[in-house]
C-alpha cells in the first residue's frame, strides 16, 4: 500500500476522478479536515444534486406505484462519462419539467377521484333514501324505544331540556342521510341513542361497491345512513355526532320525484367523470413510460455526480484555483493502473494538461487491502467480521479456506448429509449469474457463502467416511477386522471375534450396531478434538513469528514466542504425545504364557492431574512408558520457567529500549530536520506522536497477558471437546431420526408396510432437511466459527487495523434502503 499525491488541473478534476471512481483503486484522504462540511467548495453543486437524486425517487416511487416496470441499469449506462457543468443543468430542467407534469397529473386525478368518490356515495344514499323514508312513514314516534338495555326505562321526550318549550306534535320530522365507515356503524348508533336519549329513527344499508379512499388508495367498505329526529337544535347535535366519526353527510329531498331526478343526474355525472378518468390516467401512464426509459441512466449520473462532488470536496485547492491537490492510498502494483486513468481521463477531455503523480514517504499506518476472488471472498468475510487485520499482519483468511471447512465437517461428518450440502453448493455455483439477481437478505446471505459451503460439503464427506456414517448407517467397502459366529439370532448377543486384518480407511463397520459402539467412538473423537485443538492452537502461536519478524520485533520471539510454545508443549503438546502413544501400543499384547506384557492401559486425565499434584512420580500401575517421572518433571519445571519468562522479559526490554531512545531521540530529530531542509520534497508529515512510555502499565498488561495465556491454555483445550460433543449429538440425532421414520416400516410386509414407506421417507427427508442440514449445520457453523475467531485468531491476531475503502461507483450505486 503506498501513499500517492496528485497535482491535478482544475479543468481536468472532475474527469479525472470519475475515471477513479471507476477505477476504485484510490482512498483519498480528506486535505481539509479543519473546513466545515458546510463551507467547502461544491456545497451549492451536492446540495443541487440530492435534489435531483430526491427527484428520481420520487419518480420511482411512482412508477412502482403504478407498476410499471423500470429499464435495467446497462452497461453502458454504468460506464457513462462524467457530465459538464451545461448536461448537468439540461437534466436538472428535464427533472424539473416531469416532476412538475407528474405532480400537477397526480393532483388533478387525486381531485377527480374525491369527486368520483363523492358522487358515488351519493348514489347509493339517493338509492337508500327511498326505502328509507319509506319504513318512516310507517313508524309512529310515540312507538319508538330506545335499543340500549341501560335506558330502556328512559323517557322520550319528556324532560328533555332541547324540547322543553316545544311541542312535538307541531314539529315536522327532518332527516339527515350520509355515509359511515362500516367498521364505526355501531360505535355511530350507539351514541345517537344514548346523547339523544332515544328521540330519533335510524336507518342503514351496506354499500356493495368497493369504495376507494383515494388517500390511502385502499378499499373501504361503508355503509349508508338515514336519522330521522324532530327539532333542528336535535338535528344540529346528530350533524357533529356524525362529522365527528367521520361520517360524510349528503342531503337528500323529501320528494320522491326530486330523488328520482338527482339519482339520474348524479348518474350521468358519474358515467361522465369515468372517462375524464380514464383519459387523465393514460395520459399519466404515457407520461410515466416515458420517464421509466431513462429513471436508471438519471439515477446513476446523478448519484455518481454526487459522488464526485464530494471526493473534489477532499482535494485541496490553490491561491489561484489552477491545481488541486489530492493525496490517497493505492496499492503499491495498481499504481501503474491510476496513472493510465487519469492520462485517459485527460486525453478524453482535450486540454492535454497533465497530472503529476508520485508515491510519498510517510510514517502513517496505511490501510489494508486484501485482494479476494468469488471463492475467496467468503473467508475473507469471516476474518473480517472479527476484525480488520493490521496492515502487512498474518491474515487469517488463508488458512481459513482449509481449517474452518475441517471444523465444521469434524461436527459435520456424515457422508450423506455432506453430499447434500456440496450439491445445493454445486447448483448454486453453476447458477450463480442467475441467482446472483435474488436481492432477498437471507438467501443473500447463503449464496454470498456458496463456495465456503461446498467446501464445508466436501469436507464433510471426508469425514463422514472417516466415521464410516451415511445417514447414520455404516459402508461395508473393505474386509472388516472382526469376524460374527455363524450361528446366533438377533435377539442374542455375541462378540465378534478380531481376525487380524485392518479396516482400510475409516471405522471398522463391525463397530455400528455394537452394544459399545458408543464407548469406542466417544474415545475417539474426545480425543481426537483435543489432538485437532492443541495442533490448531500451535499453528496460530507460530505465526506470530512472521508478525514478529516482519514488524521488526525479533526480541519478541525470545520473550513472547518461545516461552509460549514451550509453556504450551511442555503441558497439551505433552499430553498429545501420550495420547498417540497410547493409539499406537498393543495393551492387550500376551506373551508365549497367555499372560498380558503390559498393564493396563492408563487414564490420560488422571495422569495429567497428577503430572501436577505429585511431579515427578508415577505410579507403577499407571505408568505410560518407562521414563515417564522424570520427563513429567522436566516438562512440568520447563512450565513453571515460562511463566516469569513471558511475565517480566517483554517490560524489561522495553524500559531498556526506550531509555536508549530517550537519549538518541534529540540527535535523530536534528538529523531529520536537516534531510527535510536538504530537499524532500515528496515526504509527508507524520501527525502520529508517539506514546511515551509507562512501565508501570506495561507491567500490567503484561500480568493481564500472562495470566490470560496460562488460563486460556487450559480453557481454549477444553473448548475444542465441542467438536466431539456437536459430533456426537449429530450422529446420535441422525441414528434417532432413521430409527423412528423408516426403520419401522422395514419389517412389516403388506400395502401398509408401502404406505409407511412412503410417508416415513417423506417425513425422513423434510426433517433431514430442515433439523440435521438446517439447524444442526447452523449449530456446526457457530461453533466452528468460534473456534476460529477466539481459540486460533486470538492467539496472533489483532484485528485492529483500518479497512482499504477505495472511491468506487460500484457502491454508490447500490441500492439504497428507503
Amino acid at each position: 500500500m503506498s501513499l500517492i499525491g496528485m497535482l491535478i488541473p482544475t479543468e481536468v478534476v472532475q474527469p479525472c476522478i470519475a475515471e477513479l471512481g471507476e477505477l476504485g483503486k484510490v482512498q483519498f484522504r480528506d486535505l481539509n479536515p479543519s473546513v466545515n462540511t458546510f463551507q467547502r467548495k461544491y456545497v451549492s453543486e451536492i446540495r443541487r444534486l440530492d435534489e435531483m437524486e430526491r427527484q428520481c425517487r420520487f419518480f420511482q416511487a411512482q412508477l412502482q406505484k403504478s407498476e410499471i416496470p423500470v429499464r435495467p441499469l446497462t452497461a453502458a449506462t454504468y460506464r457513462s462519462r462524467a457530465r459538464s457543468a451545461q448536461e448537468v443543468d439540461d437534466l436538472e430542467e428535464n427533472l424539473k419539467e416531469f416532476e412538475a407534469r407528474i405532480v400537477q397529473m397526480n393532483s388533478s386525478y387525486e381531485n377527480l377521484q374525491r369527486r368520483y368518490l363523492q358522487l358515488t356515495e351519493m348514489r347509493h344514499v339517493l338509492r337508500e333514501s327511498s326505502e328509507f323514508f319509506k319504513h318512516t312513514d310507517e313508524v309512529r314516534p310515540e312507538e319508538r324505544r330506545s335499543l340500549d338495555e341501560q335506558d330502556v326505562s328512559a323517557p322520550l321526550l319528556e324532560n328533555d331540556v332541547e324540547q322543553a318549550n316545544f311541542d312535538s306534535e307541531n314539529l315536522s320530522l327532518g332527516s339527515i342521510t350520509g355515509v359511515i365507515a362500516r367498521s364505526r356503524i355501531q360505535i355511530f348508533e350507539r351514541v345517537l341513542w344514548r346523547s339523544l336519549r332515544g328521540n330519533l329513527y335510524i336507518k342503514s344499508a351496506e354499500i356493495d361497491e368497493p369504495i376507494v379512499d383515494p388517500d390511502t388508495d385502499s378499499v373501504v367498505d361503508k355503509n349508508a345512513f338515514a336519522v330521522f329526529a324532530h327539532g333542528a337544535e336535535v338535528v344540529a347535535k346528530i350533524k357533529k355526532i356524525s362529522e365527528s366519526l367521520g361520517a360524510t353527510l349528503y342531503p337528500v329531498d323529501d320528494s320522491q320525484d326530486k330523488r328520482r331526478d338527482r339519482l339520474l343526474e348524479v348518474t350521468s355525472r358519474i358515467e361522465d367523470l369515468n372517462n375524464v378518468l380514464a383519459s387523465t390516467n393514460q395520459t399519466r401512464r404515457s407520461e410515466l413510460l416515458k420517464i421509466a426509459d431513462n429513471v436508471t441512466a438519471w439515477t446513476t449520473i446523478v448519484r455518481k455526480e454526487k459522488a464526485i462532488y464530494h471526493t473534489m470536496n477532499l482535494l485541496e485547492n490553490d491561491g489561484n484555483r489552477k491545481w488541486a491537490r489530492a493525496e490517497g492510498w493505492c496499492p503499491t502494483n495498481d499504481i501503474p493502473l491510476v496513472k493510465q486513468a487519469v492520462d485517459d481521463a485527460t486525453a478524453a477531455s482535450g486540454t492535454g494538461l497533465p497530472v503529476k503523480i508520485e508515491e510519498l514517504d510517510t510514517k502513517k499506518k496505511p490501510p489494508t487491502y486484501h485482494r479476494t476472488n468469488k471463492f475467496t471472498e467468503g473467508f475473507q468475510g469471516i476474518i473480517n467480521a472479527y476484525g480488520t487485520a493490521r496492515y502487512r499482519e498474518v491474515n487469517p483468511g488463508l488458512f481459513t479456506i482449509v481449517s474452518f471447512p475441517f471444523l465444521f465437517a469434524v461436527m459435520f461428518g456424515d457422508i450423506g448429509h455432506g453430499a447434500i450440502m456440496f450439491l445445493i453448493a454445486i447448483y448454486m455455483c453453476w447458477n450463480e449469474k442467475k441467482l446472483a439477481q435474488d436481492k432477498g437478505e437471507i438467501f443473500s446471505m447463503f449464496f454470498s457463502g456458496r463456495y465456503m459451503i461446498l467446501m464445508m460439503g466436501l469436507f464433510s464427506i471426508f469425514t463422514g467416511a472417516i466415521y464410516n456414517d451415511i445417514f447414520s448407517l455404516s459402508l461395508n467397502i473393505f474386509k472388516s477386522g472382526f469376524d460374527l459366529p455363524s450361528n446366533y439370532t438377533s435377539f442374542e448377543t455375541v462378540e465378534a471375534i478380531p481376525n487380524g486384518n485392518v479396516y482400510a480407511f475409516g471405522f471398522d463397520p463391525a463397530w455400528h450396531g455394537s452394544e459399545n459402539f458408543l464407548l469406542f467412538s466417544n474415545s475417539y473423537k474426545m480425543k481426537q478434538a483435543i489432538v485437532i485443538g492443541v495442533l490448531h492452537m500451535t499453528f496460530g502461536v507460530c505465526l506470530n513469528v512472521f508478525n514478529h519478524v516482519y514488524y521488526r520485533r525479533k526480541a519478541f520471539i525470545w520473550l513472547e514466542f518461545i516461552p509460549h510454545i514451550l509453556f504450551m508443549e511442555s503441558i497439551f503438546g505433552y499430553l498429545i504425545f501420550c495420547i498417540m502413544y497410547k493409539w499406537s501400543v498393543n495393551w492387550w499384547e500376551l506373551d508365549s504364557a497367555g499372560h498380558h506384557i503390559r498393564n493396563a492401559p492408563p487414564n490420560l486425565l488422571n495422569m495429567l492431574i497428577y503430572m501436577f499434584l505429585s511431579p515427578g512420580k508415577v505410579n507403577p500401575e499407571d505408568q505410560l512408558f518407562p521414563g515417564q517421572g522424570p520427563v513429567q518433571a522436566v516438562l512440568l519445571m520447563i512450565a513453571v520457567i515460562c511463566v516469569p519468562w513471558m511475565w517480566f522479559g517483554k517490560p524489561l526490554y522495553l524500559k531498556r529500549e526506550a531509555s536508549k531512545h530517550h537519549y538518541s531521540s534529540v540527535a535523530a530529530d536534528d538529523q531529520e530536520n536537516e534531510v527535510q531542509v536538504a530537499g524532500s520534497s515528496n515526504v509527508e508529515e507524520d501527525d502520529e506522536e508517539e506514546e511515551e512510555f509507562d512501565f508501570s502499565e506495561e507491567m500490567i498488561h503484561q500480568t493481564i497477558h500472562t495470566i490470560e495465556f496460562c488460563l486460556n491454555c487450559i480453557s481454549n483445550t477444553a473448548s475444542y471437546l465441542r467438536l466431539w460433543a456437536l459430533s456426537l449429538a449429530h450422529a446420535q440425532l441422525s441414528s434417532v431420526l432413521w430409527d423412528m421414520t423408516l426403520a419401522i416400516w422395514f419389517n412389516m410386509t403388506g400395502p401398509i408396510a408401502v404406505i409407511g414407506l412412503v410417508m416415513g421417507f417423506a417425513m425422513w427427508f423434510t426433517l433431514t432437511l430442515v433439523i440435521l442440514l438446517c439447524m444442526e449445520g447452523l449449530s456446526a457453523f457457530l461453533h466452528a466459527l468460534r473456534l476460529m475467531w477466539v481459540e486460533f485468531d486470538g492467539k496472533f491476531y489483532h484485528g485492529d487495523g483500518i479497512a482499504f475503502e477505495p472511491f468506487t461507483f460500484s457502491t454508490v450505486l447500490e441500492d439504497k434502503p428507503e
